[in-house]
């Protein structure tokens, strides 16, 4: 009896560990489509990256900064134009 008894503790100890192994691969394949699945809905929203987003805001910020250059040269170059015609 006690044979037998171990025999289908083992049998079952067997099948909780294929089934926990069916488990994770299903959650594995759940995961892998609902990933492709999202990428694929934020594609087609046609969503900016981070990456990109962040470049063209430093581009901004650059050209910002060189406009007001610009602004003080131009003031700059006026006021001596100003200073000489009169």
């Amino acid at each position: 009896m006690t044979q037998t008894t171990n025999r289908f503790f083992d049998e079952i100890g067997r099948l909780m560990n294929d089934a926990a192994g069916a488990a994770q691969g299903v959650k594995r394949e759940f995961d892998t489509v609902m990933r492709t699945q999202a990428e694929k809905f934020l594609r087609d929203m046609d969503l900016v990256k981070r990456e990109e987003f962040e470049a063209v805001k430093d581009m901004a910020r650059l050209a910002r900064e060189e406009n007001e250059a610009l602004k003080a040269r131009i003031a700059a170059l006026e006021a001596k134009l100003g200073a000489t015609s009169a």
